[in-house]
């Protein structure tokens, strides 16, 4: 495990909050130069603790207003390998995450759709026709909040 100190951790805070922020900026509020900044990040992501910068959309203001949890158990464990379920679930454009869990279901999927309607129309259509797709267990998003990481 590689050693972080406070710097470390306040850095990675910063970035978890907004990753857009220059090393200029991000350095001014801990103390420490640019090229100090940035060289504490290009180590962060050389050793792996920073794996990515990711952009979130608003899915509501793109058109997107429901958020379902989908809870997939496959049918047929023994014939369907996971690969081909995942390959075929990634596929689909309104999937934005899969998850493999250990539990009374195999994936957990993050699905959005414009409302309900066409929710049912991915859910219908696109999900439930996938190989191996089982029993299928939905959770309506109603809000979400974003809380700070484990730093």
């Amino acid at each position: 495990m590689t050693e972080l100190d406070e710097i470390d951790r306040n850095l990675l805070r910063r970035l978890a909050q907004d990753a857009s922020q220059s090393a200029g900026a991000l350095g001014r509020d801990l103390g420490l130069s640019q090229p100090a900044t940035w060289r504490r990040i290009r180590r962060l992501e050389t050793e792996g603790i920073i794996k990515g910068r990711r952009l979130r959309l608003d899915v509501e203001k793109l058109g997107f207003g429901v958020t379902v949890f989908l809870g997939v158990k496959l049918a047929l464990k023994g014939r369907v390998s996971l690969e081909d379920f995942e390959r075929a679930v990634v596929a689909i454009p309104e999937v934005q995450t899969v998850e493999h869990v250990l539990g009374l279901y195999d994936y957990r999927l993050r699905v959005v759709a414009r409302d309900l309607a066409d929710f049912e129309r991915v859910l219908r259509r696109r999900i439930m026709t996938l190989p191996g797709a089982g029993d299928v267990e939905a959770n309506v998003l109603l809000s979400e909040e974003r809380l700070p990481g484990p730093l």
